[in-house]
């Protein structure tokens, strides 16, 4: 490989990122005639179509998405080297961006970010909240926070968060039309408020006691999208619903809601940071892991 195709891959991979000769152009501030020069000299280098081209779209070939699956990868790489170089010289700076389930957002993350800005002012932090569990480099985030359970084995994890614990409530008014359930298979007689994650899938309650192990597919007549939903149609009386109980201390302290089941709901591991293995970590993302890992 000449040097004139080292420029010339980086050119092809924001073409095909932004589907666009002139949007790559704008992007690196050059003409698009040199965008197409560029991807038709590195093609007839390589006696390959890397690009299909019509009128009014561009898309990679079959070469060309075989090509990309390793380029892309490695052009990150080489930009987080770049990054680290010149983050080295000072305090951590740039853009992270970091996907997390809401309920991390909300109880993790939110309650330390003004100490987290006054620390790393240079520090461009984006927080997107989503529930699935997305592939967090196809995605373009520098790290995500999930429960331990839910970890792919080639992720770095860095715990933080200490142990949590599911807790199965309702509403006072719910239990005096409905009798109090001591195992999990009374729960198929009660109405449950049921969770469907993004993905479509239907949460199932998974419990636990003595090293006992049950998932129950709970009933109900309520299908609700998230926690906060399902916590205001508990407290309503709508039904049994199976929540942190980080989320309800105020709920149970002053009676609003009645927690059953206890001994069903054991702890289990907490939240993790999690990040790709690289050999270069840029100064960044390392001062966020740093400041949110579990102290405990």
């Amino acid at each position: 490989m000449n040097r004139a195709q080292l420029s010339q891959l980086a050119v092809l991979a924001i073409v095909a990122e932004t589907a666009s000769f002139r949007k790559a152009a704008a992007e690196l501030g050059i003409a698009p005639s040199a965008v197409s020069h560029a991807v038709s000299a590195l093609e007839e280098s390589l006696g390959i179509r890397l690009l299909a081209r019509t009128t009014r779209s561009v898309s990679p070939t079959q070469e060309g998405r075989q090509l990309l699956a390793t380029l892309t990868p490695a052009l990150a790489e080489i930009g987080a080297a770049l990054d680290t170089l010149s983050e080295t010289r000072s305090r951590p700076a740039g853009t992270l961006r970091i996907t997390l389930p809401r309920l991390a957002a909300e109880h993790l993350i939110a309650p330390r970010l003004g100490e987290f800005s006054l620390v790393y002012p240079d520090i461009a932090l984006e927080l997107v909240a989503n529930d699935s569990f997305e592939d967090i480099v196809e995605q373009g985030f520098d790290a995500g926070l999930r429960l331990g359970e839910h970890l792919e084995a080639d992720m770095v994890a860095v715990k933080a968060s200490g142990m949590w614990r599911g807790a199965i409530v309702a509403a006072p008014r719910y239990f005096e039309r409905y009798p109090v359930p001591t195992q999990p298979s009374d729960l198929m007689a009660h109405r449950c408020i049921r969770r469907r994650f993004a993905s479509g899938r239907i949460y199932r309650w998974e419990l636990e006691k003595d090293g006992k192990a049950v998932v129950v597919d709970v009933a109900g007549t309520l299908t609700l999208p998230d926690d906060r939903a399902i916590l205001a149609a508990c407290l309503d009386g709508a039904g049994l619903a199976f929540v942190f109980e980080t989320r309800i201390q105020d709920e149970l302290a002053d009676r609003r809601l009645i927690r059953v089941m206890e001994d069903w709901c054991e702890p289990f591991d907490g939240f993790y940071i999690y990040y790709p293995t690289r050999r270069q970590m840029r100064p960044a993302l390392r001062a966020f892991v740093d400041f949110f890992r579990h102290k405990g």
